[in-house]
This record gives structure tokens, sequence and C-alpha cells, in this order.
């Protein structure tokens, strides 16, 4: 039998001062050991434009990858960038990760970024566009037009567009208008007919109308004009006897990161709304421009905006390529992924022919571990809260929401459950960045329904997914939990990878009572027994986790480290694993996003490797698996290997026991890591590599696909006894 609580030795005050994490600072291991984390950034969303550019992906699905990047680099500039640039100009800049100067760094990722940017640019133009044509969805110009579809897309300027339209003028008498950040925008250079003076305008490209005109449509061929080339060929209709001398797009970026001073205000919702007001306010930290803008509006841009050359991206073709997401969208099964239906957990199916589901039954029988999207979010955590809400026996919900839907099924349960007289306690994080205006709005509606809203800690943002359901069987209450890797929203269930635990372990529901507890009231919780949280043990457990197979190691005994996170940034992480590997430790670190750490360097990290995979879901679980001479210690849960994760959120893992889950999870990373996996491999000097064909040209194993597949035979398997 594993025991439960192994680690809790090794948690609480008792034994703190049996490691020392002064060791972390190890003056042994060189200086320049860590790769840049901006630019590493870079690094991930150019991993994003390797698959729009791949051929042998179907072409709606590499247009979609486009406006991921697109999307992604808006985000990046409007947090990282911004956050730069504020340090700077506020006097607080320190140093980065690798030790240069903020200054330096910007001119490294304005480096970079304009070499992405164009190449984003030109896989759009000479590659997507071109295939996507072949396939009969034809994106077009104006010139590209015949007389019969001008005719009719005037006819919709004049019934659909027109009447939107705000042109802006700049003159003595009305000043250079404000420029919302992301905004696609026209530069209008016009003469007056009577004075022959010069003047400029500005007009907004309406943001919500569909970003691609449907001209056409012949058999299996559809034509799209983009909008603002509609508008830029009706400008004389709002501009009645002016000279239209010349007109450009344009787009400006802002500051959008969202600082609130918590301990100086005590309503914190009223502060974030404030805040999220003067967030579109924030200063320019980007222009991009058409690469054909003259130099006269150009210079009046930059001064008006009070921008600087560095800042500026000349762009071929058309800004804002965030419309391809709408093209993505069009219905030919053909040009997208094969379809993948979810399944439902085999645990959580019916034990009788056409018979129902109960889940507390399920959990009860034995731990639940559910694989997103994989298996369905619908029937098990949403199954799970829906079946508290009803079930008489249920007395009590809590739980945390840091992301959620719109029309989110979840926030109804707790409604539900709140309406039928449970207790119900919702920690809402309206922090959750970019989606702070939804939570509030939810947050509000959850209170007026009776739930206990709270909003987390002081300075702390509340980023573990915890779910606790209390009901009473027999006169006794017990603790039904889920622990999950990722946000309780049934749409992005669909597209990210996570998992989930479930467990009636009365260990673990007494972890989920007593974090509750702190995050909702005073309680300062010292002691946890198969939960590891930050911001107070997270660190500290494994640092002492990964030291122990330091040793194991050095005594002889096997030894391995596996770890599958988002971002690995933080340097006591990291140092802690070039000791381990130092020390002949074989790692392995599975990688979406940042990654700091360089592997394979001599005599540091010749025993790591580092791999990335990005698809069709956004791979997005936490796993951290341990070898512990024989007896493996396996986590998942929330946390990244970052500095806001360790020390500014509160986040959970969660200890995985059942032998069949760490199998799992072990062959899952077997996958991951085989030479005959689709992949990037991360080079000592911070370059990824993307093996995708094997030597005779042939793909290699998507694991994706591949998951898929083998939960379908799961199922088949399970149907055929």
């Amino acid at each position: 039998m594993i025991e439960h609580d192994v680690l809790d030795a090794g948690l609480g005050d008792a034994d703190d001062d049996d490691f020392d994490l002064s060791e972390v600072a190890d003056a042994e291991l060189p200086d320049n050991r860590y790769l840049d984390r901006e630019l590493s950034w870079l690094a991930f969303n150019q991993r994003v434009l390797e698959l729009a550019e791949d051929p042998a992906l179907p072409v709606l699905e590499r247009a979609n990858f486009l406006a991921i990047f697109a999307s992604n680099l808006d985000e990046f500039f409007m947090v990282r960038v911004a956050g730069l640039k504020r340090r700077i100009l506020t006097g607080l800049a320190v140093p980065t990760n690798v030790g240069r100067s903020p200054q330096d760094v910007l001119a490294d990722i304005s480096a970079d970024a304009h070499a992405l940017q164009l190449r984003h640019a030109d896989a759009w133009t000479s590659q997507v566009r071109p295939a996507l044509a072949d396939a009969g969805i034809e994106v077009i110009s104006w010139d590209q037009l015949t007389d019969e579809e001008r005719g009719r897309v005037s006819e919709y300027f004049q019934g659909q567009v027109f009447p939107v339209l705000m042109p802006l003028a700049v003159d003595p008498a009305h000043p250079f208008p404000y420029i919302s950040g992301l905004s696609l925008n026209l530069a209008i250079r016009i003469r007056n007919a009577k004075t022959g003076r010069q003047e400029f305008a500005r007009l907004k490209v309406p943001p919500m109308m569909p970003r691609f005109v449907d001209v056409s449509r012949h058999g299996d061929t559809v034509r799209y004009l983009p909008l603002e080339e509609l508008i830029s060929n009706h400008l004389e209709d709002l501009f009645p006897g002016m000279e239209i001398l010349d007109h450009h797009a344009f787009r400006l970026t802002r500051n959008e990161d969202v600082v609130i001073e918590e301990d100086e205000t005590e309503n914190l919702i009223q502060a974030l709304e404030a805040e999220l007001l003067r967030r579109r306010f924030g200063p320019p930290i980007r222009l991009e421009v058409g690469d054909d803008m003259d130099d006269v509006t150009l210079d009046l841009l930059i001064s008006e905006l009070d921008i600087t050359a560095q800042e500026v991206y000349r762009l071929p073709g058309s800004l804002d390529l965030r419309g391809l997401f709408d093209l993505a969208k069009i219905d030919r099964p053909d040009l997208h992924y094969p379809s993948h239906v979810p399944t439902t957990a085999l645990a959580f199916q019916p034990r009788e022919q056409n018979g129902r589901s109960d889940i507390f039954s399920a959990i009860r029988r034995a731990d639940v571990l559910v694989h997103h999207p994989y298996e369905s979010f619908a029937t098990s955590v949403q199954a799970f809260l829906e079946q508290a809400a009803k079930d008489p026996h249920v007395l009590a919900i809590k739980q945390t929401l840091y992301r959620t839907s719109g029309d989110s099924p979840i926030v109804q349960a707790l409604i539900d459950a709140a309406e039928a007289g449970k207790q119900v306690l919702a920690l809402v994080e309206v922090k959750a960045r970019f989606d702070e205006a939804n939570n509030i709005v939810w947050a509000r509606k959850l209170e007026k329904a009776g739930v206990h809203v709270v909003y987390g800690l002081v300075g702390l943002k509340t980023h573990c997914k915890l779910a606790l359901v209390i009901r009473e069987e027999d006169g006794l209450l017990r603790h039904y939990s889920h622990v999950g890797t990722g946000n309780y929203n049934p749409k992005t269930s669909r597209i990210y990878e996570d998992f989930g635990l479930f467990t009636v372990d009365d260990q673990v529901g007494r972890d989920l009572t007593r974090l509750f507890n702190e995050l909702s009231g005073y309680a300062i919780e010292k002691k946890f027994k198969r939960l590891l949280v930050a911001p107070l043990h997270l660190r500290k457990g494994l640092l002492r986790l990964i030291d122990k197979e330091r040793r194991n190691a050095l005594d002889g005994k096997p030894a391995r480290i596996r770890i599958k996170v988002n971002s690995m940034v933080d340097e006591q992480i990291i140092d802690a694993l070039y000791r381990a590997s130092q020390a002949g430790v074989p790692v392995e670190v599975w990688v979406r996003g940042i990654c700091s750490l360089k592997p394979g360097v001599p005599g540091v990290s010749e025993n790591i490797r580092v791999r990335s995979i990005l698809g069709r879901y956004l791979e997005h679980s936490r796993i951290f698996m341990f070898d512990n001479d024989g007896d493996p210690q396996v986590y998942i849960g929330s946390a990244d290997m970052m500095h806001r994760n360790l020390d500014r959120r509160v986040e959970a893992l969660v200890r995985v026991v059942a032998p069949t889950h760490l199998t799992e999870l072990s062959e899952l990373f077997d996958l991951a890591m085989s030479d005959g996996t689709s992949s990037w491999w991360l080079g000592s000097e911070g370059e990824w590599t993307r093996h995708s064909v094997d030597a005779d040209g042939k793909p290699l194993v998507d694991i994706q696909d591949r998951t898929m597949a083998a939960v379908q035979r799961r199922r088949r398997s399970r149907a055929v006894r």
C-alpha cells in the first residue's frame, strides 16, 4: 500500500530547517546558465507560426494558427513589453533573468518581433492565402472584383457599413483623435477642392462587423473581400467634395496590463472596474503600418501618438490577421482536422445499459483521473457539480473560478445549489487577466443568487482549480474533491489538454477544507497532507523532491525527474534541476511555452532533455514525477515554474497515488519524449528544432491523435466486455 502522506514530514514548519534553500544560489553553476524569458516567449510563438507554415496541415487550421500567432503577439506586447517599458519609465527597471538591462532586451525584442511579423505576413500572402484559393476560398483585392461583384459589395457598403462609419478630421478645430488599442484604422489625406488645403482624417474600421465580406459563391468557390478594402474604395462617399490624396491602414497596440494596489482600496471590484476603464487609455507601445505608407503620414502618426521609430512595424499585406479566426470557422470538414469526439471516462459511464451515471458512487469506488479534451468535461466535471446541486444529501459546495465561459453551466450549477438551500462558496478570481470584466459580471450574479462570493487573499491571485462537495452519508460527512490543471470552462475544455483528479480520500478533503478556510477567512494553514500549496509550501516541496532525486543518484539508487509545464522560468527550480543533472539524474522537461533552462550544457545539464509539443489542442496540464527510489511521487495541478506562480499566487498540486493513474501518466511522458513523436527539441543556445518527419520523410507520431485513439479504444474494449 502506498502511503498518501509520505511528504508530510517535508512540508510543515517542523522540518523546514532540514533543507537549506540558500544552496539554490550555487556558485559552482555558470553565470550564463539561463535563456532570456522574453526571447524564449517569442521562440514559442515562432513554433506556432511553423505550424501555420506546414503544408501537411489542413489549410483552415493553418489559417487558425496564423490568427493565434497574431493574438499571442498582441498580448505579449500589451503585457510583457508594456511592463518592461513601464519599469524603465518609472525607474524601477532591474536586470533581466540573464543579467541584461531592460533597454537592451527591448531592442532584442524589437528585432526578433520585427522579423517574426514579416515572416507571419509572408506566410499569409505567399503560403496560406494561395492554398486557401486552391481549395476554393479566395481572399481577393478590390481590383480582382468583377463589375457585378463591385455593384453587389457597393450596395452592401451603402446599406450595412456606411451608416456606422465615423470619419474624424484633424485640423485646428479638431484635435488628433484618440486611437483605441488594437483597432484597425485608415489614415486618410484629403485636399479641399475649394481652398486647396490638405487635411488629415482618421477612420476606424468597425470592429463589430465581419472582417471578410462575402462577395460571391459559385459552386465550391467562395470569394471574400477584406472590410478595410471595401471601405477604402468608397472614401469619396465619406468625404464628398474632397479630393482623396492617399490612404493607409494602421493599427496601434497599447499597454493593457492591469495594476491594482489592493491594500490601498477596500473594494477590489470597484478598483478593478476603474482600472479597466483606464486600460483603454494606456500608453502606445507598438504601431503597425502598411509597408506602402508615405513618410508624411507616418511622421504625423509618430508625432501625434508619441511613439518611437523602434516601435513602428512596417508590414506587407493586411494588418491584424486575427480576422482569420472567422475564416477558420468555415464549414469545410475536408480543410479541418478530422473530428475528435470526447468520450465519457470509463468510471463515469453508466453501469447499466441505458442507465444514468452516478458520479458520487463512481468516485467512491476509486479515484478517477480524467484527461480532457480526450475525455468529456461535460460528463465529468460539469456532471459532478450539477449532480451535487440537485442531490438532497449534499450540504455544501466550495469552488474556485479563475476563468469561465459566458454561458457557464458551472456557474449555473452553483446558483441552482444556492437556490436549493445548500451552502455554496465561490472564490472568484476577478484579476484573471483579460477576463476581469466577465468575472465581475458572474461574481455579482452569484451573489444575487445567495452564493457566498469571496475574492481570495490580498496580494495573491487564486489560480488553483479546486472543487469540494460535502455530502451526508449514513450520518457522516464525506468529502468529494476535484483538483484540476485547467479552468472550469466548458468551452476551453474542448481545446485545452488538462487533467482532473476526483477522489473521496479524506486527507484530500481535509486539505481542501483547510485551504478554502484560508482563502475565505483568516486561517493561516501550515500543513497539508496530499497537497502542495503555493505560496508557502510548493516551492520548498518541489525543491526537496528534486534534491532527493539528486541524493538518490549519488547513492547509486534509481532516480529520474519528469516535469510537464507551460513555462519553466524560475531560477531556483532550474538550478535544482541543474544540480540533479550534475549528479547523474535523467531530467525530462516537457514545456509548451517559455523555457529559460539550457539543456545539454557539458558539466551542467547534459542529462536534461527539453521537448515542446504544439498541435490542435493547447497542452495545458502540469505534471511533476519523481522516481523516489521505487515509490513514485507524482503530482498534477495548476502551477507553472514561474515566480508569480510560486510566490504570488495560490496554487495547488495534488498527489496522484493510484497505480493505474501513475502508469497512464508515465506512458504519456514516454510517448512525449520519444524520438518517434513529433515535437520541438531545445538546444543549449535556445534554438528550437522541429522534428516532425523521420529519415524517410514520413510523419512522426502525433501524440494528440495517438492519445485520442487510445481513449477511444479503451471505451470500445469495455463495450465489448
